[in-house]
C-alpha cells in the first residue's frame, strides 16, 4: 500500500511538472509572438510616417517648380521596385497609406503596393493597388459605392469613384485585367477577421473621375 501510494505521489509531482513547463512554453510562445506582432505594427507605423514626410516634401518641391515653370507638369513617376509611389486616401472610411512599387510580403508589412504590370495612376487602364486585411485596408470592410478615393503621385492627384465590391477566388486574376478604362482596383484578403491565410479575396473596384 505505501509504495503504490509513493508512486502515485511520484507520478502526480512528475504530471504537475509537466503541466508547469507546458505552461511556461505556452506562455513564453505568447509573449515572443505578441512582440513580433508589436515590432511589426511599430515598424509599419514609423515607415509611413517618414515615407509620408518625405513625400510631402518632394510634393512641396514640385509645387515650387510648377509654380516657376508657370505650371508645366513634366515629372516622371518613379519605378523602382519598393520605392514608394504615391499616398491612396479613402477619407469616408479612414484609409490612409503610402504606396510602394511591388506587392511582395516585405512591402506589404510597411504599406500597400501597387502590382507590377498594371496601369500607373492616372493612366488610361486598370490601377491595381494590394493591402493586408489585418492592416492598411482593414477599413475597406466598411467600403461602399461612390466613396471618393485619392491617389497622390509627384505626377498628380487622381480621384476615382467606388463603383462595386466582390469576393472572388485568389486564381482569379482577372480583376487586373485591362478592360480599356481608367479605373483602380483594390485587393486584399477575406475574410476580414479570418485567422490564418484567408481563402478569398475582397475586391474593390472603381473609375477616375475626369479632370
Amino acid at each position: 500500500m505505501k509504495i503504490r501510494i509513493a508512486r502515485d505521489i511520484h507520478g502526480s509531482a512528475r504530471a504537475n511538472r509537466l503541466l508547469r513547463w507546458c505552461r511556461d512554453v505556452l506562455l513564453i510562445v505568447g509573449v515572443l509572438a505578441l512582440g513580433y506582432c508589436g515590432y511589426v505594427l511599430l515598424d509599419a507605423k514609423l515607415y509611413q510616417e517618414y515615407q509620408t514626410r518625405r513625400f510631402q516634401q518632394q510634393l512641396s518641391s514640385v509645387q515650387v517648380s510648377l509654380a516657376s515653370s508657370g505650371g508645366v507638369r513634366d515629372l516622371p513617376v518613379a519605378l523602382e521596385l519598393g520605392g514608394p509611389l504615391g499616398r491612396i486616401e479613402i477619407t469616408r472610411i479612414g484609409v490612409a497609406a503610402m504606396i510602394l512599387e511591388g506587392d511582395d510580403e516585405p512591402m506589404l508589412r510597411r504599406a500597400v503596393g501597387h502590382i507590377p504590370g498594371t496601369s500607373l495612376p492616372g493612366q488610361l487602364g486598370n490601377v491595381a493597388i494590394a493591402g493586408h486585411r489585418d492592416t492598411f485596408f482593414r477599413a475597406l470592410r466598411n467600403v461602399r459605392n461612390d466613396d471618393v478615393i485619392t491617389v497622390t503621385t509627384l505626377a498628380g492627384s487622381y480621384r476615382y469613384i467606388v463603383d462595386s465590391t466582390q469576393v472572388v477566388a485568389p486564381a482569379d486574376t482577372q480583376v487586373l485585367d485591362d478592360s480599356g478604362d481608367s479605373i483602380l482596383t483594390l485587393v486584399t484578403c477575406y475574410p476580414f477577421y479570418f485567422v490564418g491565410p484567408a481563402p478569398k479575396r475582397f475586391i474593390v473596384r472603381a473609375h477616375k473621375i475626369p479632370g
